[in-house]
């Protein structure tokens, strides 16, 4: 009885999918909600200025009710002794880099999603779960999501993480740029605890006036460059630092934006009459699967 049942309920996604075929796929494409605003937000981070107290992360988790322990914790610095990347349990991280110029003030680098004015995961994620509000957030729907993970091979900078331990219920982590406090004019978690403003949050284009005057005014302090004023179209997360970002494990991207390269995959995925709610059939019957099996296998029907 079981299997007639997931028999019939494949042959019913099958027939939706045939039914509405005829959609143009680009129709179908992820798109941002609102075109791009000059007054939207973004985030200035000088490394030169940060002194790697970790607080940001402490306020990050508490902001999105991750657990977050005790805030003391936070002064071990045996955590910058290797390399550490955002992840489920952690939207942003500081990791820390020897400075040449003078060794006893090393870097600090705060790493989060950059909240691309082009987003890669946006124009990659087929069923429009991403999308870039007219603040400058990059902000994701979980009831949308069907796991298929394309945001996180799109997005250039490797931010977005997944729930690998919960297949049938898929969740993507990143930072949202506190967009539900933002939205109530409050700051940015991170900024708000920063004890020695290191992150300043503004209008984006204020922000780059602000770092050139800086560059401008401390040559010998900063490199003459602005890390996320122009890679892959602009980034609402910016940065100053005393080293080459290259150094700083901040990866090498030209100006053109990222979506480009996203949306020739869809196309290429959709050509040859291949309609996008076949795909979207073919992978929740595999969910649905899935997930029935699990629960035959807890005793459950």
């Amino acid at each position: 009885m079981g299997e007639l049942n997931r028999r019939n309920f494949l042959k019913t996604l099958g027939v939706a999918g045939a039914t509405i075929s005829g959609i143009p796929a680009n129709k179908l494409l992820a798109q941002s909600k609102s075109d791009l605003s000059e007054d939207r937000m973004g985030v200035l981070v000088d490394t030169t200025v940060c002194i790697g107290c970790r607080r940001c992360e402490w306020a990050c988790k508490t902001a999105h009710d991750i657990p977050a322990g005790n805030l003391e914790d936070y002064s071990d610095e045996s955590v910058f002794e290797n390399m550490r990347r955002p992840a489920n349990d952690a939207y942003t991280v500081v990791n820390r880099y020897e400075n040449p110029a003078d060794p006893r003030s090393p870097l600090n680098v705060k790493v989060q999603c950059m909240h691309c004015d082009h987003p890669a995961c946006v124009s990659a994620c087929i069923v429009g779960a991403f999308s870039k509000e007219e603040n400058g957030a990059v902000i994701w729907d979980t009831d949308m999501c069907i796991g298929c993970r394309y945001c996180m091979v799109a997005c250039p900078f490797q931010v977005p993480t997944f729930d690998y331990d919960k297949a049938i219920q898929p969740n993507i982590h990143k930072c949202d740029f506190c967009f539900e406090r933002t939205k109530e004019g409050l700051l940015p978690a991170c900024v708000e605890i920063c004890p020695v403003e290191a992150i300043t949050y503004g209008r984006r284009r204020n922000l780059i006036e602000v770092a050139e005057k800086r560059i401008e005014l401390y040559p010998d302090r900063y490199v003459n460059k602005i890390y996320g004023f122009t890679e892959v179209g602009g980034t609402s997360w910016m940065y100053l630092s005393s080293r080459n970002f290259e150094e700083l494990d901040f990866p090498k991207l030209g100006d053109k934006p990222a979506p480009g390269v996203s949306e020739s995959i869809q196309h290429g995925i959709f050509a040859y009459f291949v309609p996008p709610i076949a795909l979207y059939a073919l992978l929740g019957g595999i969910m649905w699967i899935s997930k029935n099996k699990d629960n035959k296998g807890e005793g459950k029907e």
